[in-house]
């Protein structure tokens, strides 16, 4: 297929017997899809505009619109660090320093395994907990830098489950 990856569109086809065949239901899809498998794979995307009958253009500009979605692989857990001002005044540099170290990999970044990638956000509104770090689905608030071996152990730990 002019020398692209093509991926198993299997959690593809399972995820689509869910919606109607309906632009309405465009960014659920895509959030399944994301979920499924950790990006917007390009192929995938190609038939999702097919099966719900949205021009691919159309599909591509949600896809691209939101922070949410991305269109390259990304790690089975997301890190997120919130950099906003509370969580910027209470360390949030320091967790950044330390998720690096840690996991040998910048913000944006993906581990060569694929198991985690780290990602700054501008802000998670949980200001009253700050420094806030979003591992996977688990929010951690008051996190220190002391604590981020633990935040991973305990994601790999799901990922050998």
């Amino acid at each position: 297929m002019n020398g692209r990856t093509c991926v198993d569109t299997a959690p593809l086809d399972e995820i689509l017997t869910r919606y109607p065949a309906s632009e309405a239901a465009l960014i659920q899809v895509l959030q399944d899809v994301h979920r499924a498998y950790h990006y917007l794979p390009c192929d995938v995307l190609v038939k999702v505009a097919e099966a719900l009958e949205v021009p691919l253009a159309k599909v591509f500009s949600v896809g691209t619109f939101y922070k949410a979605f991305s269109l390259v692989p990304q790690g089975r857990t997301i890190v997120r660090v919130c950099t906003g001002t509370a969580c910027h005044i209470r360390g949030a540099d320091r967790l950044i320093e330390e998720f690096e170290r840690e996991l040998k990999i910048k913000p944006g970044e993906t581990t060569a395994d694929m198991g985690f990638t780290v990602k700054t956000v501008n802000c998670v509104g949980a200001c009253a907990m700050a420094p806030v770090v979003i591992v996977g689905e688990t929010y951690h608030g008051g996190a220190e830098p002391a604590k981020v071996a633990k935040y991973i152990a305990e994601k790999e730990a799901d990922h050998e489950n």
